[in-house]
């Protein structure tokens, strides 16, 4: 996934980059995420897929799948993923787009994996609570995952905090063959 978020890095900062200048963030967010989507689906995928496409039959199968959702803006992203054989990265450069948006809008996307289903008073808590500490409005959202056993772990960004039952038995485990 590293390798995918350097290749996108790029294109999510130019696109956002534009967005912000033309006053599209919104627009931008949503095409994105449509062609995320798009290219995310199975049959989609694998069409894309086929190494028997050129470059700019690859860009015609997408421009074809997103029909009139996209802009003149949009057809040309596609076309340059595509001519860079690019279009497998778009869900990463509509995730890394998200992350510069939700920043530069003063609120954060928070993923708290939980081993348990978490009541709305704990999850506006948290919420709370991590508002406080990052500075920042916070979009919460829980995953439920009892491979975890016991606590949480909450990815905000970069950071992560892992207070999972899980995580302090490998901790534990380092610790004791370290």
């Amino acid at each position: 996934m590293s390798e995918l978020t350097t290749t996108a890095r790029p294109y999510a900062r130019a696109i956002f980059e534009l967005a912000s200048e033309t006053d599209t963030l919104t627009k931008w967010s949503e095409t994105l995420q449509f062609m995320a989507a798009v290219v995310a689906n199975e049959d989609a995928r694998h069409l894309l897929d086929n190494p028997k496409l050129t470059k700019q039959e690859a860009a015609n199968v997408l421009l074809t799948l997103c029909g009139e959702q996209l802009d003149e803006q949009a057809q040309n992203l596609a076309k340059l993923l595509a001519e860079n054989s690019r279009i497998p990265v778009i869900p990463a450069i509509s995730s890394l787009f998200e992350a510069l948006k939700t920043e530069v809008e003063g609120s954060i996307d928070v993923q708290v994996t939980s081993a348990f289903e978490m009541s709305e008073s704990a999850q506006t808590a948290m919420s709370d609570a991590l508002k406080g500490k990052l500075g920042r409005e916070v979009n919460l959202s829980v995953e439920i995952d009892t491979s975890i056993i016991g606590g949480v772990i909450i990815r905000a960004g970069d950071m992560v905090i892992d207070g999972s039952i899980q995580g302090r038995l490998q901790s534990m485990t380092q610790t004791l063959n370290g």
